[in-house]
């Protein structure tokens, strides 16, 4: 088996076949001293010809896609998922912070989706219809992260500074918010519906990393923002 090349901020891991290779906030690749990050949160290794990546947390899940965002997966802990694509792309939040690498192989199994489609749980689905108001949300979400000029770590804003930011009464964010968050649980998008044991800071989290990681806003989308 050839080695995987990691990036995170411009810096260039080589995980060789014959060791595992961890990610975490004490691991071989140091992502944050964020108190919210595990020591080891991803284990990236070789299994039988292939290569996997393994949440080996217990609280935060990790949003996998490929290059052309049009096959995502959501790795919760205790899972584990193969690198079967040439360019696979991982994002995350610990906190207020979403973080993101990319995981290079010189072996292609699979190549990158070739239509207009995201796969999600192994379910095939139509491109997801947003209203005007809603891309907006979900833009000033995201804002942070869509601006970085490197890739690797943006801040999701709280709620209230996301009203703020489009002018918006809590009353109304929260309801679009709701909304979009509905839309997406029903389309089978996992971890974005608020409940008793989803806080709504989880809830604004994994709504980014899905829009971002599937390219349902980009950074074009920004000048969308007042």
């Amino acid at each position: 088996m050839k080695p995987l090349t990691i990036e995170f901020i411009g810096e260039e891991h080589v995980v060789e076949p014959d060791r595992a290779f961890t990610v975490g906030r004490d691991s071989d690749l140091i992502i944050d001293d964020n108190p919210y990050l595990h020591r080891h949160f991803l284990r990236i290794a070789a299994d039988n010809g292939m290569w996997w990546i393994f949440n080996v947390g217990s609280q935060l899940s990790a949003t996998v896609t490929d290059s052309s965002g049009q096959v995502q997966a959501w790795l919760a802990p205790g899972a584990r998922l193969p690198l079967v694509f040439e360019t696979v792309h991982v994002l995350f939040s610990a906190g207020s912070t979403t973080y993101d690498f990319t995981i290079r192989s010189q072996e292609d199994y699979y190549g990158p989706a070739g239509s207009a489609l995201n796969v999600i749980g192994g379910t095939t689905l139509d491109p997801i219809p947003l209203t005007s108001k809603q891309r907006l949300l979900i833009v000033a979400l995201a804002e942070h992260v869509l601006e970085q000029s490197v890739p690797g770590r943006g801040t999701i804003p709280s709620s209230a500074d996301a009203a703020e930011r489009l002018g918006w009464s809590m009353t109304t964010f929260n309801r679009k918010l709701d909304n979009v968050c509905d839309k997406l649980d029903r389309l089978g998008v996992d971890g974005v519906r608020g409940g008793r044991d989803r806080l709504a800071t989880n809830r604004r989290a994994r709504l980014v990393e899905y829009a971002v990681s599937t390219r349902l806003v980009t950074k074009d989308d920004l000048k969308l923002l007042p």
